[in-house]
């Protein structure tokens, strides 16, 4: 960092401490809890007045990610800022990268927010992808090879929890998928026989040194993550090690800054081929707040501010389910929170937003143990009676 490390309590420029982030979602509430945590103050820019991280932050900033006068008192709140989700303006991130420490920088987060980019990012740092053709114009739609399909149509931009994906099996199909989604630029992906999805976490700072956590074991239902499991043997020791260094490849590949999660595919042959990152915290690590002695929102605080980072430690095996609207809807209302917090181990994390909609992120629940047969029982239980599906 410009001028060494922004420390907690005390006076820059002026004014406190202060850690800025863009987006004001659930990712940014727990950056703003991690920070504040750690004593420093917090600015989050979010147009939604009810925003959950807005609502805990020091100063909420209610304009659009590209409103002038918006980033402007950013800048002014903040000594460096942060950005909670990946769709955020890449453009927002560059003007605010020319007057204050941006990390990650806007150059990684607009390769993310492109699968043709991210994909060839992928093959510069020697990480196996899924053979896949791009799709922008009509001739490249009609020259996709036939061993693409069946495959996955994604659109190339602003796809997340299994939004603009169309499966398709024929050329018939492709083409009306790629109709369906406005011929915008997409990606087909040759469909792959699945044995498991695993992620990994890693948080790089601004001098390079970087630390991992371990890889998490996820389960996804209908795009959206249900379930992440993380315990020793949760994955094969050798494509738990592989799946760990392609992640820091490409995380060096970046020069990122910040914390970056990137998400696999192990193959029913036993081999891994990456599937997409994401460049923030991720909802694959949030079992980190409570089975972990630093949470990933630790380490995000600490390369935004150029603090040292540290390897974190596992210290319980840790299952998380994943809370969505449906759960509420289920119920007619609030859940029995009662009688999931009487079983041991369990650590509810809610948002703070009321409208409980299928599909939508409301929380999650972490449960950790003494031993795997453990968590296993008591998330469960926990999720019986949720009524979420077993798994």
């Amino acid at each position: 960092m410009n001028g060494g490390p922004i420390l907690p309590g005390t006076l820059v420029n002026g004014q406190p401490a202060t850690l800025g982030v863009m987006g004001g979602g659930q990712l940014g509430r727990m950056f703003v809890h991690a920070a504040q945590r750690m004593g420093y103050f917090t600015a989050v820019l979010d147009p939604d007045p009810s925003s959950p991280a807005g609502l805990v932050s020091h100063h909420h900033i209610q304009t659009a990610y590209l409103d002038e006068q918006g980033l402007a008192q950013l800048m002014q709140r903040s000594a460096a800022i942060t950005t909670e989700f990946e769709n955020v303006p890449a453009p927002a991130l560059l003007t605010l990268g020319a007057h204050r420490p941006v990390a990650p920088a806007a150059q990684a987060v607009a390769i993310a927010q492109d699968r043709a980019q991210e994909k060839a990012h992928f093959t510069r740092c020697g990480v196996p992808v899924a053979p896949h053709a791009v799709i922008e114009t009509a001739e490249q739609l009609a020259a996709v090879p036939d061993a693409l399909l069946p495959g996955i149509l994604k659109t190339a931009r602003l796809g997340y929890d299994g939004k603009g994906q169309i499966r398709v099996k024929t050329r018939a199909e492709l083409v009306a998928a790629w109709d369906e989604l406005k011929r915008v630029p997409c990606v087909l992906e040759q469909m792959l026989p699945l044995a498991a999805e695993c992620s990994v976490i890693v948080a790089r700072g601004a001098d390079g040194q970087m630390v991992n956590f371990p890889v998490q074991r996820n389960l996804h239902r209908a795009g959206i993550l249900a379930v992440t499991e993380v315990y020793a043997g949760n994955i094969a020791p050798a494509l738990a090690t592989q799946a760990i260094e392609a992640t820091k490849s490409v995380a060096a590949g970046l020069g990122y800054v910040g914390v970056l999660c990137v998400e696999f595919f192990v193959l029913q042959d036993g081999s891994l081929v990456v599937n997409e990152m994401a460049p923030r915290p991720h909802n694959s690590g949030h079992y980190s707040m409570d089975a972990c002695d630093h949470s990933q929102f630790d380490l995000q605080v600490r390369t935004l501010a150029g603090l040292p980072l540290v390897q974190p430690r596992l210290h319980s095996p840790s299952i998380m389910l994943n809370l969505l609207g449906d759960v509420w809807v289920a119920h007619g209302g609030t859940p029995p929170w009662d009688r999931v917090l009487a079983l041991p181990g369990t650590h509810l994390h809610l948002y703070g937003k009321l409208d409980a909609k299928p599909g939508r992120k409301m929380g999650h629940l972490n449960i950790t143990g003494v031993s795997v047969d453990e968590v296993r029982s008591t998330a469960l239980a926990a999720a019986k009676i949720l009524g979420i599906e077993p798994f």
